[in-house]
């Protein structure tokens, strides 16, 4: 068995970076429309949260400029990002320019949008925001989901996009 590296007390934002990247995660779009255009932005640190009721999570960076309008959005859509859509997660996290330009997207009557081509669908609403350190912790109401099965999902490990081999 390989030795561990052991950092501790000085734990830098890059070494954590390094360390939380040792799990592996998928990779979400969270989207909706604000004054008719599409808001969205990329989220690997996303997860399951309740059954009963329905919630989800997903942390957002307090210096985001993109939450803040995204917010306000009446209907968040979350996109389960599939094996292939690293171009789209990379748009999706730019930090300038047009995320949807040359992105299929469908939007639906409450106005939260969808990459077309993930794996999952979910159409949530803002249950709750929970600060937490230099992140706020999001909880969404799942109110209406799409599952697309056969989709293989976008796996983001050790800093880089990665295929789940089944």
């Amino acid at each position: 068995m390989a030795k561990p590296e052991r950092h501790s007390p000085a734990l830098s934002p890059e070494l954590l970076r390094r360390a939380f990247g040792a799990f592996p995660s998928g990779v979400t779009a969270i989207a909706g429309l604000v004054d008719g255009a599409p808001v969205g932005l990329a989220a690997s640190s996303f997860t399951s949260v309740s059954l009963d009721p329905p919630l989800v999570s997903v942390c957002v960076a307090r210096t985001s400029t993109t939450w803040p309008v995204l917010r306000t959005a009446p209907r968040i859509g979350v996109s389960v990002l599939a094996d292939g859509h690293a171009d789209i997660a990379r748009a999706m996290a730019a930090k300038d320019g047009d995320r949807f330009a040359d992105l299929d997207w469908h939007a639906d009557e409450q106005g939260a949008v969808h990459v077309e081509g993930s794996g999952l669908w979910l159409h949530c609403s803002i249950e709750a925001e929970l600060p937490a350190g230099d992140h706020d912790i999001v909880l969404l109401a799942v109110e209406q989901l799409e599952i697309f099965s056969d989709v293989r999902p976008l796996i983001f490990h050790a800093s880089t996009f990665r295929r789940l081999d089944i």
